[in-house]
């Protein structure tokens, strides 16, 4: 069996050689939280912008991509938020923003990270051999935690990046898994007769019914990955 306590003290060792591994992560981590204060005080500034022009969706795309792929706010309040602001027509440019986002976010945490798996790979050989078992079973895991509202986006995709998921693997993937979290929180935005109804409405018994199934399917995919494998 892999030790984990060497695995975690080969991350404690290369964290503390790479400070700023350390300083993305606690980003990743709060920056999110930090972001949704100031939006929460904030967020009427959106009824100055309408979206017109085609070059309006790609800019709205563009600026989408860098708040989601830096940890500036999280995916879920920009699709409510853009469900309530913009309408319908502007999911399939949320989604085109979501995907530029998982590149930037992954890009990012994979030249941050781009030691760490390789120390942790070479100074514990059995735990690189159960990963490389499970290569096959890497998309799932990307549909999994993407689908559990428990992991964030902005640290899922740092986790991937460290885990040497493939980019196309993240995307073909991930992007599915996001949908079902980012459709209901637009759909909620859309119907709500403002901003801070489709805010409350989050809250409901229906989406913590909802919450609760896709943290049992992303837990239960999760899990399938991890498992050990019968000899």
């Amino acid at each position: 069996m892999t030790k984990k306590g060497s695995i975690f003290k080969t991350i404690s060792s290369y964290l503390g050689d790479h400070p700023t591994g350390i300083l993305a992560w606690l980003w990743v981590t709060s920056m999110p939280l930090i972001g949704s204060a100031v939006f929460a005080v904030n967020y009427d500034f959106l009824e100055q912008y309408n979206l017109i022009t085609g070059i309006d969706y790609l800019i709205y795309s563009l600026i989408g991509a860098l708040i989601m792929g830096l940890a500036l706010l999280p995916t879920t309040l920009i699709a409510l938020a853009s469900g309530f602001y913009f309408g319908w027509v502007s999911l399939p440019f949320l989604i085109l923003g979501y995907s530029l986002a998982s590149v930037i976010g992954y890009g990012i945490g994979k030249f941050i990270n781009m030691e760490l798996t390789e120390q942790v790979f070479k100074k514990n050989p059995k735990f690189h051999a159960e990963v490389e078992a499970r290569k096959a079973k890497e998309g799932s895991l990307v549909f999994f935690v993407r689908i559990s509202p428990v992991v964030p986006f902005s640290i899922s995709n740092f986790l991937f990046a460290s885990m040497n998921v493939s980019l196309a693997k993240v995307l073909i993937f991930g992007i599915p898994g996001m949908l079902t979290r980012t459709v209901i929180a637009f759909t909620a935005g859309v119907l709500a007769s403002s901003y801070l109804a489709a805010k409350q409405s989050m809250n409901s018994p229906l989406q913590w019914g909802i919450g609760l199934v896709l943290l049992i399917i992303g837990g239960m995919g999760i899990y399938g990955y991890v498992r050990k494998r019968k000899k």
